[in-house]
């Protein structure tokens, strides 16, 4: 209740500091309905609601405007308290874990202090010995090492559930023991916000990674989330539950048989025969633990599958225990052999890296766990009115179907094309009715689509010394750079109503391109978002048409921090009325480190010049202790691209495909050879500018082009190192004007004097267009004097060509051209 002071006067209410009259749960009952409502009403609304409500007639609205103000800091205080005893929840939790953490490390040091004076003891008891006797000792000792662990068992329930309670003892031991020496994951500090503890194998097989986190879900939930594989982890194909056995104890014991996708082209899948066992310790902590059968067990055995290796899970899972206060403590283990030998040498850190496996795997199950659980603490519509849920079911369809292209599996309907004599690209064709099934659709304006087959066209390359995040970057920023607007067009229309027509040798181009937001996970390291390609031609029937393409895009691994992060950028063809069912043939890149070492790349680069000359001395420190950027990190990029086509183009389609994938091919290696900072020769004029490589590609840009159409150098030679060139590229006294070659051309930089000209921003320089600002009289008298212009020193450099300039928001003559100069 509010108390208010007053005093009646003529039966009106008056402000009186010695009475305090309460409100009745009458008026409040009013107040906190328009509350609700509006949190803050304006001087009308709160005189309107004493109109229409006389309970309240005898308040002044002054005393109105102090019960809102009140509201709003109770209501403030009480979010603010609510944040901080969730705060203060997850810290317990946290320091929980981090004593535990302590805990496990000093008996890992006394493990290998004790370890160390025994083997010391050994050394000198070896250097003692002289008689064959102790020879003897030492060869017996060394044999019963080879003594198998595991002695065989029959396959019955009994005989499952010891190998279970075996898995179990050995899991426990990792993710709370000394079973396996755990460091620290590169680049990943504990702490409140973050995504938990994670840790990665030192010295033991196979590859192993362990993370402890904190969630506010129930154990049995969490449970549920992470035993739905294909639900979290990308790279599951399926997962098949082929027997469940109750065991005595409440347990339950499943048989399962799961496949993995191959993340490149050169590359053979994975596949597991797995023990699953669930249970309930002592403490009431839920167990899910799992391991592969082999023969060594004598348990049920799976016979190999085509195509797939049969990779080794060693004992893994996962130990929930419950939170007081509510939620869960959640220890993760995954540890694997994955059978490096069955790809080529230069893949097998892809098999290898535990950093890898933490990022794809152990850290991936944390994130839909926080995912979802921040979705519980505050439902809400995100992303044009779709529910988080739904959302993420286009994520997984997206990256399922790229993985699907990828792989090519048989038994999905994917049979190989005859190569055209270079084996660069590969090409496959599905007409299997389950292919179609998502294609061959209805759209209300009445034209059935008449598409019945898709064709694949994929290749997977090696980058040299080119960071897998400022690549994505650029395709995904640039992609007029390396895209063909007139298959973008024949993309979109084929999944769209109505038949379409090969692109010929019409030049497509593009309008522009609108990035709209629709998702993104909550640490930002996942996004999605529909593209939106402005006037692209269209082919149906024959017929150019223009018109707008839209792009469902997935977009992750963009962040340079993100330690062995996959980079990719999955896109769709989509109807504008983007519903939920509609059909996805997804296309793109993955990029993925080869190298296990740390890629510690500064934060936030972009192609931006200007973003490069504010770094200062300590930013270029920073850049100098890089050794990804600069050494010799290696990567494998893998592109698949799908058609939609009528089988009697099969032929027509494949030649488009395979054409289009070799140009895109060739556009990727020109930009890796633009971003690499090692291909910087001195015929450039530069050396190499540690850890900016794109800003060096675009000073070398405009330089060239200038030298190209002028005929003369723009910036004097100069042996003070390229941080001064760029200086004094960003700080010439002429205005220095960059262009992208477009229709209508688009600014991506100007250097200061430039933007003083034009009276903008760096930020605001890209609205800038001849569209918006200028009539067709006035493009042309500008693109007809450009060359006046040009001799009066208003320097324009430009990717390919010159192209026409704007000024933003206003016309302007000739003579005002020249009088900003």
């Amino acid at each position: 209740m509010m108390a208010v002071s007053s005093s009646c006067k003529d039966g009106k209410m008056a402000l009186d500091n010695g009475k305090y009259v309460r409100y009745t749960p009458e008026q409040v009952e009013a107040l906190e309905r328009l509350y609700h409502d509006c949190p803050k009403p304006s001087s009308i609304r709160r005189q309107q609601l004493i109109r229409e409500c006389p309970i309240l007639s005898h308040i002044e609205p002054k005393q109105i405007k102090v019960w809102f103000q009140n509201r709003r800091c109770r209501e403030k205080q009480r979010k603010e308290a609510s944040r901080l005893q969730a705060v203060n929840r997850k810290l317990t939790a946290m320091n929980k874990l981090l004593m535990e953490e302590n805990d496990r490390l000093q008996k890992q040091v006394s493990q290998l202090v004790y370890e160390n004076g025994y083997f010391r003891q050994q050394t000198q008891n070896a250097t003692l010995a002289t008689t064959d006797t102790s020879c003897e000792s030492v060869v017996t000792s060394g044999q019963h090492h080879l003594t198998p662990q595991h002695p065989p068992r029959d396959a019955s329930p009994a005989g499952l559930l010891s190998i279970a309670e075996e898995t179990l003892t050995e899991f426990l031991s990792k993710a709370t023991g000394t079973a396996v020496e755990w460091v620290q994951m590169p680049g990943m500090k504990p702490g409140p916000d973050s995504i938990g503890i994670v840790a990665i194998s030192h010295g033991c097989s196979g590859v192993a990674a362990r993370a402890c986190g904190l969630v506010s879900l129930e154990p049995t939930r969490v449970a549920e989330i992470l035993k739905d594989w294909p639900s979290w982890y990308r790279e599951c194909r399926n997962v098949e539950v082929l027997n469940v056995l109750s065991t005595g104890n409440g347990g339950t014991l499943e048989l399962l048989y799961m496949q993995l996708y191959a993340p490149t082209t050169l590359a053979p899948p994975r596949d597991f025969w797995l023990l699953r066992y669930t249970s309930v310790l002592e403490d009431g902590s839920l167990v899910v633990c799992e391991r592969s059968l082999n023969n060594t067990q004598n348990g049920p055995s799976m016979p190999p599958v085509q195509f797939f290796v049969r990779a080794e899970k060693l004992p893994s899972g996962y130990l929930i225990r419950p939170c007081e206060g509510g939620g869960s403590i959640i220890h993760i283990v995954d540890h694997m052999d994955l059978e490096p030998w069955s790809v080529p040498e230069v893949l097998r850190p892809l098999y290898e890296s535990s950093t890898l496996l933490a990022q794809k795997t152990t850290m991936a199950a944390l994130r839909q766990l926080r995912q979802i659980s921040h979705e519980v603490s505050q439902p809400t519509n995100t992303g044009w009115g779709r529910r988080p849920a739904a959302l993420r079911a286009l994520a997984q369809r997206l990256s399922k179907g790229f993985n699907e292209a990828v792989n090519g599996f048989t038994d999905e309907g994917w049979s190989m094309m005859e190569s055209d004599g270079i084996d660069d690209v590969t090409l496959l064709v599905n007409s299997s009715p389950a292919k179609m099934m998502g294609v061959n659709l209805s759209y209300a304006n009445g034209f059935p689509s008449v598409t019945n087959a898709v064709l694949c066209a994929k290749a997977s390359m090696l980058l040299q010394n080119v960071p897998p995040a400022i690549l994505l970057r650029f395709l995904r920023e640039h992609r007029s750079e390396w895209a063909d607007s007139s298959i973008d067009a024949y993309s979109a229309a084929a999944v769209k109503a109505g038949p379409c027509s090969l692109p010929g040798t019409r030049a497509g181009s593009y309008g522009g391109q609108v990035i709209l937001p629709l998702a993104h996970t909550i640490e930002h390291e996942e996004f999605m978002e529909v593209i939106k390609l402005e006037n692209v031609d269209h082919y149906r029937e024959d017929l150019m048409m223009s018109g707008d393409v839209f792009l469902l895009q997935l977009c992750s691994g963009v962040d340079d921090n993100a330690v062995g992060t996959c980079s990719e950028l999955i896109f769709a063809p989509i109807d504008a009325s983007f519903s939920d069912e509609a059909p996805l043939l997804p296309s793109g890149f993955r990029i993925i480190p080869l190298d296990s070492g740390v890629d510690a790349s500064s934060p936030n680069r972009t192609l931006d010049l200007a973003s490069a000359l504010e770094v200062g001395p300590a930013g270029n420190k920073a850049s100098s202790d890089n050794p990804g950027h600069t050494g010799s990190a290696k990567s494998v990029m893998t592109i698949s691209f799908q058609f939609a086509f009528e089988m009697h183009l099969q032929e027509n389609v494949a030649s488009m495909a395979r054409q289009y994938v070799r140009s895109i091919i060739s556009s990727v290696q020109r930009v890796a050879l633009a971003l690499s900072p090692s291909q910087f020769g001195p015929q450039t004029g530069f050396r190499p500018l540690p850890g900016t490589p794109e800003a060096l590609t675009l000073a070398r840009w405009i330089c060239q082009s200038y030298r190209c159409y002028l005929g003369a150098e723009l910036l004097k030679p100069s042996n003070e190192g390229n941080d001064s060139i760029l200086k004094t590229l960003w700080h010439h006294s002429d205005a220095v004007m960059c262009c992208s070659l477009k229709e209508l051309p688009v600014f991506t930089f100007a250097n200061q004097a430039g933007l003083d000209m034009l009276e903008t921003t760096l930020v605001a320089l890209q609205d800038i267009t001849l569209e918006k600002t200028f009539d067709d009289n006035g493009r042309k008298t500008l693109c007809s004097e450009f060359p006046q212009i040009m001799q009066q020193k208003v320097l324009c450099a430009f990717k390919a060509a010159f192209a026409c300039l704007a000024w933003g928001g206003r016309s302007r003559t000739r003579e005002q051209w020249l009088g900003r100069c």
